[in-house]
């Protein structure tokens, strides 16, 4: 009898193991799309056919798609015809200028923009592509191009530093009485200023546009245009100065986002 009840037990258990189920989990699969963050802090390195810059980011993430932001931008920029000359003295020293240049050209624009995704992203990584757009102001400062000229003065020759007028134009443009230039920061108490409007347009690449760091790149087109021309170089019967400057940029760009 004991070995009956003993036997109908461990059928019953073994009746009741086969008849269990066994759920296995299921994988849920996460829609990292959305708004993950809702600011954007990013600075840019940009160089340009005339010239490079730096600038700093302030944006609003509205969606996955979109982010408005707020840009401001220092660089200089260069007429692409100046030619550099090297003169080596008598002693052996040598200076280098820039030919015909009377101007160096250092350039702050400021301006609102866009940025928005046109495809999809794999996930939290991969390569999201889309575009950028941007316009404000853009300021130019003019600083004076100072040279180094021989000089004769009673008897003797010497060296002055000087900045061009119509008056030394003779001098300033003949490569026997140019020294070199002076040094760079020659000029700064004689800035001038010109307003103009700005404007960038430009393909950009995100790495990982969901994670907190900002790793992208763009190029694109940028201009510059002014209501006068900007006096970079010497005006000849070759040479005209500009008031419009339009070029293609490269543009690398990192920073961090955050709520």
């Amino acid at each position: 009898m004991r070995i009956f009840i003993t036997f109908s037990i461990l059928f019953a258990c073994l009746t009741s193991i086969k008849g269990q189920r066994v759920i296995q989990p299921k994988l849920v699969e996460i829609d990292w799309k959305g708004i993950l963050y809702k600011n954007e802090w990013s600075v840019d390195f940009r160089l340009h056919e005339n010239g490079a810059s730096f600038s700093y980011n302030s944006g609003k993430i509205k969606s996955y798609y979109q982010t408005n932001y707020y840009q401001v931008e220092l660089g200089y920029m260069k007429d692409p015809r100046e030619k550099t000359q090297t003169k080596i003295s008598s002693s052996g020293r040598s200076g280098s200028f820039s030919y015909g240049k009377i101007n160096n050209v250092i350039n702050i624009r400021v301006g609102v923009g866009r940025k928005r995704y046109l495809s999809e992203k794999e996930k939290r990584k991969g390569l999201a592509v889309g575009y950028t757009y941007e316009i404000g102001p853009s300021i130019v400062l003019l600083k004076p191009y100072y040279l180094n000229l021989f000089e004769r003065q009673d008897g003797t020759v010497v060296l002055v530093e000087e900045r061009f007028s119509e008056e030394n134009r003779d001098r300033f443009l003949d490569l026997n009485t140019i020294s070199g230039k002076t040094s760079f920061f020659k000029g700064f108490d004689e800035l001038s200023v010109r307003a103009g409007l700005q404007g960038k347009l430009g393909a950009h690449f995100a790495m990982g546009a969901f994670d907190k760091y900002v790793k992208a790149f763009e190029t694109g087109f940028m201009f510059d245009l002014f209501p006068t021309k900007i006096p970079i170089l010497v005006e000849t019967d070759q040479v005209s100065n500009k008031q419009y400057f339009v070029r293609v940029y490269l543009n690398l760009q990192f920073g961090t986002r955050s709520n």
